[in-house]
């Protein structure tokens, strides 16, 4: 492929043939404002804020998909260009709700930073004709108010191109034009999966995760009430986004010390529920692998997936392992074993998570998942929720001490950390499976070939003494769609596959922190925060879950054996074929 030579704003820069004018312009180390454009989710000159001026061009052109040609001459900063944008945004504003202040986004907007940053600051015409909306707030995970939304259609693209499923796109025309769902049905009568890909892509505040801090703090608050609270994985590399943090960095000592202060009674944590579910998961793949049973065998701990899957693919629900996520499992052991060790009424306890990810909000509420008689989870609080609880309390989180996690059920190995990333649950999962198959001890514990951002990795290992074990691993639900139409044609075989609703895993949930688009379009945010995990993995002296000593000690004590029946009532669940507007 050739390169191409061109002037922007009378710096030489030198691309490759093909690229945008946004993108030749990032080289040269200017910055375009965008409202619309989502790296490889959204393309599509919408917004209007990318123009540009190049010379010849009769116009002004869209930068995010203009391509570049030999000896370009462009303008990014011009006095025309700027009160374009200027006028853009007074436009936006006409038909935008600015309750600013009551908004989630107020002080994280990408329309509120690029309003600032171009001086506007008027209503000019905001006194004309503006649309009518209502908030569908149906859905148990994730709210739209459309009196915020500027129809850049980053929500569309996420909803379409990321996850295949396309529940939501631009309704009517002209000024009239809304997005919605087909027919303006509520969001909780379709097949929406409660992923909040949506959420994450939106610069404004038009969606946001249903909000359950109100509850948790009067949880808190309850002298009566016995408060648990477990933080996932991935939680320990996004929370620091939401205070001005370095991307990615591990924050969990903080973390765990700022639980504490908001007057949670026991903090522990879902790497423990992640261990135990590699346990009975790599018990769940051997039996399957060894006498016969149905295979592939595919990973639950995403319940975006398992919505997925139980609305498009039914046919394959008995691919599924029937093992709780997590999550689920943390729930089912603070509610039985715990609540029985401690002589604490089961109705006494509130058990609440913090999850990268919105689609938890509807997993607590799933049927068979109370093995006490009673909902596992209480409450499942996104990482973003955190975040704002632990603002509003006035904590000074970047400087706060670092803590420790309560124990017996605050032990974790670095397998259960790295669920978080696209692939950690397959490593996870083969580093105990290869052992109990072999007999043997594993030497090298880093199954490298299932890591990294690919929407799908394949890998196949020879396991002794039954042979090749053929793996795969997709995230995001597009991916999931492509793999599993070669399953089912037969075009591909395998013996296990991971699979995660969101690109990348779990860092890159839909509760995660926001990202402003001028860095997720310039910085794989997914691989950074996995790093992060992968470092504590390596930073661990126990590296298998199946080792970890509070997991052996709680068999031993409680469910006899790795897979055993009672472990089978409290740990395992089912899944239901799915009709959109029937049963969701």
């Amino acid at each position: 492929m050739a390169d191409i030579k061109l002037t922007v704003d009378n710096i030489e820069v030198t691309v490759p043939e093909g690229s945008t004018l946004l993108e030749a312009a990032r080289a040269a180390g200017i910055e375009i404002p965008t409202l619309c454009f989502l790296k490889d989710i959204n393309e599509i000159g919408a917004c209007r804020m990318c123009v540009c001026e190049v010379e010849g061009a009769r116009s002004l052109v869209t930068s995010c998909v203009y391509p570049v040609t030999e000896g370009m001459v462009a303008h990014t900063n011009s006095e025309r260009v700027k009160e374009y944008r200027r006028k853009t945004l007074q436009l936006i504003l006409s038909d935008h709700n600015q309750d600013c202040l009551g908004c989630s986004r107020s002080e994280n907007c990408e329309l509120q930073a690029m309003c600032k940053k171009y001086g506007v600051d008027d209503t000019q015409y905001y006194a004309g004709k503006r649309n009518e909306s209502v908030i569908d707030d149906s859905s148990v995970s994730i709210v739209r108010d459309n009196s915020k939304c500027i129809l850049c259609r980053r929500c569309v693209g996420a909803c379409i191109n990321s996850q295949g499923i396309g529940v939501i796109g631009a309704n009517e025309r002209g000024f009239d034009t809304y997005i919605g769902t087909a027919f303006d049905l509520p969001l909780a009568e379709t097949s929406c999966v409660n992923c909040g890909q949506c959420i994450t892509a939106c610069p404004v505040g038009a969606l946001y995760e249903k909000d359950s801090t109100a509850a948790v703090k009067a949880a808190i608050a309850d002298p009566d009430k016995v408060v648990v609270i477990q933080p996932a994985p991935s939680v320990r590399v996004g929370l620091g986004d939401c205070f001005g943090m370095p991307l990615g960095e591990n924050v969990e000592g903080k973390m765990i010390e700022a639980l504490r202060r908001l007057g949670f009674d026991k903090v522990f944590d879902t790497n423990f529920g992640a261990d135990l579910t590699i346990v009975e998961e790599a018990t769940e793949l051997i039996h399957r692998v060894t006498t016969g049973g149905t295979l592939p065998m595919i990973t639950s701990c995403s319940p975006g997936w398992i919505k997925f899957c139980e609305h498009n693919y039914p046919d394959m629900i008995p691919n599924l392992s029937t093992c709780k996520s997590p999550q689920q499992m943390f729930g089912a052991v603070i509610k039985t074993y715990y609540a029985e060790k401690m002589g604490i009424p089961v109705d006494k306890i509130v058990s609440v998570s913090v999850m990268p990810c919105t689609a938890k909000k509807f997993e607590i509420g799933r049927e068979d998942q109370s093995a006490a008689g009673v909902p596992d989870l209480d409450y499942a609080l996104t990482t973003r929720e955190l975040g704002r609880m632990i603002s509003e309390a006035g904590i000074d989180f970047v400087n706060l001490p670092d803590g420790e996690y309560d124990n017996p059920l605050g032990e974790y190995t670095g397998a259960a950390v790295i669920f978080g990333a696209t692939g950690g649950v397959m490593e996870a999962a083969l580093r105990t499976a290869v052992e109990k198959i072999s007999g043997k001890e594993l030497t090298e514990l880093n199954f490298t070939d299932v890591r990294g951002v690919e929407g799908i990795k394949e890998a196949s290992y020879n396991v002794e003494p039954i042979g090749e074990v053929r793996v795969a691993v997709a995230s995001g639900l597009a991916n999931a769609r492509k793999l599993l139409d070669m399953v089912k044609s037969g075009e591909k075989d395998y013996h296990f596959i991971e699979i995660m609703a969101c690109p990348g895993g779990c860092v890159n949930g839909g509760g995660q922190p926001h990202v402003p688009s001028k860095v997720r379009n310039a910085v794989d945010v997914r691989a950074v925060r996995a790093q992060g995990l992968y470092d504590i993995d390596e930073a661990c002296t126990i590296r298998k879950s199946h080792e970890n000593p509070m997991i052996i000690k709680l068999y031993d004590e409680w469910y006899g054996e790795f897979g055993s029946e009672k472990a089978h009532h409290a740990l395992h669940t089912s899944y239901v074929p799915r009709v959109i507007n029937k049963d969701l």
